[in-house]
């Protein structure tokens, strides 16, 4: 091995992983870490963030400390490190008296390279005894965003990290998280003391994730077009509360979907069964609430879909970066309408949050409302929250994978069905929600038009020329462009805003989004599955087989099949056939352990379909 420490990290990135390079910061974050550097780490999920501390951690004496928040997050790292004969282990509650204290006792003895531990363990006495007697390597604090206490995941823990800093200032602290808009990222660095750390910010962009966003409709129907789309691939769905996740898991099951419900108020037992079930099985549909999701490394989930508005664009990001981790295409599909906005305005007023978390709140809301009408490349509106211009880096041109690009929507000039809509509003009294304004504006004869002597009012009926779908349309894009209000604390009633009035007095047009067919955008999102990147059709087979192998093998280890190869690794396979160990080795994700391990059954797969 040189002793260039650019050359000894690439060494092991080599025989480890299997990796023939570096990508992009990592080997300057490998080599920043390694020499003994603290190091803040802003990298997009599936960017390498593990790699940026793993490697590290095998060139430095002693063992790397990995501070994780969620146990599937650590048994998933472990589990994937064993399998390339790295020295790793976790301790958390799920492990017995006996098998922790044999992890301590490795620990102590120098016989691990890498243990992962939950902030809340780390703080303990105990542990910090343990720790003054082991020899370190380095801390790792992964997910850092959850040292924010205005974040979506903050975590108290987190605040108290900086006594690793305190008690031992000598080793080396790396810092990482794939979601931190440009305030965030500045808390961490404060809440962490890590204000002199070299900061290494990769770009947010997922290229391989195409954004799409379609008014909701009939959002289960829409749902299940949407899926269908991509059946017997892995898949996200999310869901606002644990009443939906429940009937939209039944209904995909009940049309032929391999879907399960994931939420905090199932048994426990059974909400770890559905997870376990999902990250070790292929095609595997889970519908969750976000209570599912951060530190799932999963690589192949090939959609993430939203039933419902997010909460931020920051939530936004990190829960759709949960697709195409493998690099591969993925597609993030959100069905919105102006309901799920009163609803999360409604919660945020009806929380026990102090003003000051409110108005955050509002504001974050309002960001990720602005990306859902923008007519503008999502691309760019999304890097823009995390202080990122995308059309910068490409001259001014849009990304050509979201739904804006693909299929660019039509503005139309809306100020006279605006000035009919917030006349409605005011004359009904500035109380009812959009569903009943729209009964006025189109003339229904309901019951509760005439309760309320609606059906006397100048505005019955005018917009009998609109239908209901556009009308829908209308009042959402004028809440997000804050021309009307709802009634948060109230039920939701539409009311007029300060800027509602230069548009009933003709001196403000109204430029909306037109609607577009949802079935269309629908279709707009497909993209090549799986099995169909670079594999040519007289391939498939063998990669089937090696995928049955894969399943077979994870199922005797009781791990998910992921850990032991990637798909990509598997399509490699397949294409370049290897016939020798020496060929075999020369694939990417096939380290030293994976090839003495495995070597020996994919070849003969190989051989066999040959």
């Amino acid at each position: 091995m040189s002793s260039s420490p650019d050359a000894a990290a690439l060494e092991v990135l080599q025989r480890v992983f299997g990796h023939a390079a570096f990508r992009g910061e990592q080997a300057a974050i490998v080599s920043h870490v390694a020499a003994g550097q603290d190091a803040l780490v802003l990298m997009p999920t599936g960017g390498g963030k593990s790699m940026c501390f793993q490697v590290p951690a095998l060139l430095r004496e002693g063992v790397a400390i990995v501070v994780s928040p969620l146990i599937a997050l650590m048994q998933d790292q472990v589990d994937a490190l064993l399998q390339s004969g790295v020295r790793a282990a976790f301790l958390n509650s799920t492990l017995d008296g006996e098998t922790a204290q044999r992890v301590e006792r490795e620990l102590l003895a120098g016989e691990l390279d890498l243990l992962y531990v939950a902030p809340e363990r780390l703080l303990t006495p105990r542990f910090l005894s343990l720790l003054d007697r082991a020899p370190l390597a380095l801390f790792a604090i992964d997910e850092a965003h959850c040292v924010s206490q205005w974040g979506h995941d903050f975590r108290r823990e987190y605040r108290e990290l900086t006594i690793l800093h305190e008690r031992w200032p000598h080793v080396p602290r790396i810092a990482l998280t794939a979601t931190a808009d440009p305030p965030t990222q500045r808390e961490i660095a404060e809440r962490l003391q890590l204000e002199d750390a070299r900061r290494f910010v990769s770009s947010f962009d997922r290229p391989n994730i195409r954004y799409t966003v379609v008014q909701k409709e009939n959002a289960k129907r829409q749902l299940l077009d949407f899926v269908q789309s991509h059946r017997g691939e892995a898949g996200i769905v999310y869901c606002l509360s644990r009443r939906k996740v429940e009937e939209t898991a039944e209904y995909l099951a009940g049309q032929g979907i391999d879907a399960i419900p994931y939420h905090a108020g199932m048994d426990a037992e059974l909400r770890a069964a559905n997870q376990r079930r999902f990250l070790r099985s292929d095609g595997v549909v889970v519908v969750a609430t976000i209570a599912f999701g951060m530190g799932i490394d999963k690589p192949d989930v090939r959609f993430v879909a939203h039933t419902d508005l997010p909460k931020s664009i920051e939530g936004y990001y990190q829960e759709t970066g949960r697709g195409g981790r493998d690099g591969e295409p993925a597609d993030a599909w959100m069905c919105y309408g102006l309901g799920d906005l009163v609803l999360l305005r409604q919660m945020i007023e009806q929380s026990e949050s102090g003003d000051e978390r409110k108005r955050l709140e509002h504001r974050k809301l309002d960001s990720l409302v602005g990306y859902c009408e923008t007519m503008r490349c999502r691309r760019q509106v999304l890097l823009a929250n995390f202080g990122e211009d995308y059309a910068a880096k490409g001259a001014g041109q849009p990304c050509g994978n979201c739904d804006n690009c693909l299929d660019p929507p039509a503005a139309w000039d809306a100020t006279v069905p605006a000035q009919k809509a917030l006349s409605c509003v005011y004359r009904s009294g500035q109380r009812f929600g959009a569903a009943h304004v729209i009964d006025i504006l189109r003339g229904s004869e309901s019951e509760r038009i005439r309760q309320f002597g609606h059906d006397q009012l100048s505005t019955y009926g005018v917009g009998t020329d609109v239908d209901a779908r556009v009308w829908k349309s209308v009042l959402r894009q004028l809440v997000a462009q804050g021309l009307l209000d709802v009634d948060a604390e109230g039920y939701g009633g539409l009311r007029l805003t300060e800027a509602s009035r230069g548009v009933l007095k003709g001196e403000t047009q109204v430029m909306l989004r037109k609607p577009t067919n949802t079935k269309e955008r629908t279709r707009t999102t497909r993209v090549a599955t799986g099995a169909d990147i670079d594999l040519a059709p007289a391939d498939r087979p063998l990669f089937e087989s090696l995928r049955a192998l894969r399943g077979r093998l994870a199922r005797e280890q009781n791990v998910p099949a992921y850990v032991i190869f990637h798909d990509a690794t598997l399509r490699e396979i397949a294409r370049l056939r290897p016939i020798s160990h020496g060929q075999l080795g020369g694939i990417g994700g096939v380290g030293a352990g994976k090839l003495e391990r495995y070597g020996d059954a994919v070849l003969e797969t190989v051989l066999d379909a040959d």
